[in-house]
């Protein structure tokens, strides 16, 4: 049953960061005229007694779940408790929360990454729990698996409709650019915007991770959110459904498009001596086109243009605290 968005109140987790920025720009181009966003500092997704409190304080009708921790491979490697931990309590509590409230339905973001590291491509949803995600970011994936099992369970006992999408690998506006923490796209637009910057790109070298070789199924973040309100409007029950482009683009093809959108005119270095993860990653889109009428519709060379022209404008004020380096980890 399709959702009447300009009488409904929506509460936005994640509201304020990357995919949260593109979604409160869908729910506006919808007519939303209650939309609630915060931040940590107001409510701790973490802690049950502030999950209570958000809302008993801000009740809604639509819950769409795009708080957590997420970062590349690096931070995951590092850090795999504290992804494990805080992305498994805000899942968990914002969910449960949003069913004993009597909101109408939860809609959130699970993670590509997710899908068993040896799952046959391009990935389909009934592949979904067919092994082991791949192992540096296994922690975060199986933290958000959660949200799957957690979704057929209060379906099940409740009927209770809660919708688990599956990004591909994610990019545009808002993105975190901070190169300790980016993923690969977010990485390289910010290397070769500040490269081409200084002295025109001229004499400037790019040092990246990897071959260059490895394919992911990139896909705009306002592709994605505008998925997850279709899957809003189309599902009323526990599902799980890919949002993503349903094309393979090789990390080099990138790095060709940034060049030129650039002008960079320097060098680029692949440093083959590092990790790059895994080699190919591509998901099926059918059921999303069947179900929701779903496509993406913004090309990787538009998508790239847009992030780059907006991280030139935005850079003081983007996500990028850690100095550049003198190697992209991606």
């Amino acid at each position: 049953m399709k959702i009447n968005w300009s009488n409904e109140r929506i509460l936005v987790t994640g509201g304020g960061g990357f995919l949260g920025s593109h979604m409160v720009e869908k729910l506006q181009a919808r007519g939303c005229h209650d939309v609630f966003v915060f931040s940590s500092k107001d409510f701790d997704l973490t802690k049950e007694e502030q999950v209570s409190r958000l809302f008993r304080e801000h009740p809604a009708d639509i819950v769409i779940h795009l708080a957590g921790l997420v970062g590349g491979i690096y931070p995951n490697q590092q850090r795999p408790a504290q992804f494990f931990y805080q992305n498994l309590m805000m899942g968990v509590l914002t969910m449960h929360y949003t069913w004993k409230s009597g909101a109408q339905k939860f809609v959130c973001a699970g993670a590509g990454c997710g899908y068993p590291e040896q799952a046959p491509l391009p990935l389909k949803e009934e592949s979904f729990w067919d092994g082991f995600p791949q192992k540096p970011s296994y922690a975060y994936s199986l933290a958000k698996r959660m949200l799957h099992v957690q979704s057929m369970a209060y379906w099940q006992q409740y009927q209770f409709p809660a919708i688990v999408t599956i990004p591909g690998n994610i990019y545009g506006p808002y993105d975190n650019f901070d190169l300790e923490n980016a993923h690969v796209i977010p990485a390289l637009v910010r290397k070769f915007v500040e490269a081409t910057a200084a002295d025109s790109g001229r004499g400037q070298k790019v040092v990246i991770w990897g071959s260059g070789r490895p394919t992911r199924d990139f896909v705009y973040a306002g592709d994605v959110a505008e998925g997850m309100l279709q899957a809003a409007d189309m599902y009323d029950s526990s599902q799980l459904v890919n949002l993503s482009s349903g094309r393979e683009h090789t990390v080099r093809e990138v790095v060709e498009v940034l060049t030129e959108i650039t002008g960079f005119k320097g060098e680029v270095v692949w440093d083959t001596s590092k990790p790059e993860g895994q080699s190919r990653r591509l998901f099926d889109i059918s059921k999303a086109r069947r179900d929701l009428g779903y496509e993406a519709r913004t090309s990787l060379y538009e998508g790239l243009r847009v992030t780059a022209d907006w991280y030139r404008e935005h850079r003081d004020e983007a996500r990028n605290l850690v100095a550049v380096a003198s190697e992209s980890k991606v």
